[in-house]
């Protein structure tokens, strides 16, 4: 008779079906007012066996330990994570701004060596970003750079005036050109100067004003120059619009003629066919001026151009495009011969 194989202690079957307990990452947005965290977030830190944290100085601990949540300052590996979650228990990391890569790494391995039983992991987002948040990102990197850069350090409204007139002209090249990743760039850039020129503006000493100034004065603006969004008045067309607009405005401005708020500084042919518009739009009957040489000419042009609804600043640099092409087309056929 063949003797009984020799059979595994039961203490091993115990520790193989017991139940290996659960980690939680807890992260939270740094755009986001520490304490403000989700329900499911503050249910779990309360029902926690431990919480751990191995940031001493973390934005979120003062208020979880105002919560009742008890803390640890603790930094544990992985192997010593897996041994805090044995029967069951449930340890959250609050996780720091930079992640917990050397701890996911390591339960990374050992969930590979298929030698131990892994907790459940999950991950919980305590905060999310909002639309927009990143711009809160923005703002501090442009704080940083005011203060330590030696060139933006000593920039001013005027010094910057060009390189505004500049990036609206690229932001405008990246429309006409279709391209969608320089598009994205060059809002950027035309963002930073808005950016740029808020900061500068917070250090004048007569007259401060803040980025959060900037964006509440413009919301302002949209909230009241669309009343049939926010307030009682209908709008069943984009003319409808465009009257509830221009209406508002001239609440608001208070002009003397219809010419005032009208930049001079734009191109000849913007400013031409903004004046038509201008007219135009007051029903008024102006006559053209005339006069000898070619401004007068591309005067009336851009005027007939504005009537029929076509932008004569685009048109002409739509034309000069097509004329940039025929002149590389020419230089390749002469390279060529």
């Amino acid at each position: 008779m063949t003797p009984d194989a020799p059979r595994e202690a039961p203490e091993a079957d115990a520790e193989a079906e017991a139940d290996a307990g659960r980690i939680v990452l807890l992260t939270a947005s740094h755009r986001v007012a520490p304490g403000l965290l989700s329900w499911p977030a503050w249910q779990t830190l309360h029902a926690a066996d431990r919480v751990l944290c191995g940031v001493g100085d973390h934005p979120q601990l003062p208020y979880l330990r105002d919560a009742g949540v008890t803390v640890e300052l603790a930094a544990p590996t992985a192997q010593e994570l897996l041994d805090a979650c044995a029967d069951g228990r449930t340890v959250v990391i609050v996780s720091s701004g930079e992640g917990e890569t050397d701890l996911t790494d390591g339960l990374a391995r050992l969930a590979g060596s298929g030698r131990v039983r892994m907790p459940d992991l999950e991950l919980l987002p305590g905060s999310y970003d909002l639309p927009g948040a990143r711009l809160l990102d923005l703002v501090q990197v442009m704080d940083r750079i005011r203060r330590e850069c030696p060139w933006s350090s000593r920039q001013t409204h005027k010094g910057l005036a060009k390189y505004g007139i500049e990036e609206a002209y690229e932001l405008v090249e990246a429309i006409e050109d279709g391209d969608r990743d320089e598009l994205r760039e060059e809002l950027g850039d035309v963002l930073l100067q808005v950016i740029f020129h808020a900061r500068i503006a917070q250090e004048d000493e007569e007259e401060p004003f803040s980025v959060d100034d900037v964006a509440a004065t413009i919301v302002e603006k949209l909230i009241r120059r669309h009343p049939h969004v926010f307030g009682d008045e209908s709008a069943e067309t984009p003319e409808d619009v465009k009257e509830h607009w221009l209406r508002e405005k001239a609440i608001e401005k208070q002009r003397d003629s219809v010419t005032d708020g009208v930049p001079l500084g734009q191109p000849g042919l913007a400013l031409a066919a903004k004046l038509a518009g201008r007219v135009r739009t007051a029903g008024m009957d102006v006559e053209l001026p005339t006069g000898e040489g070619i401004g007068y000419e591309l005067l009336a042009l851009a005027v007939a151009a504005e009537a029929s609804g076509t932008d004569p600043e685009a048109a002409l640099r739509a034309a000069g495009r097509a004329y940039r092409d025929a002149i590389r087309a020419a230089e390749k056929a002469e390279g060529q011969a």
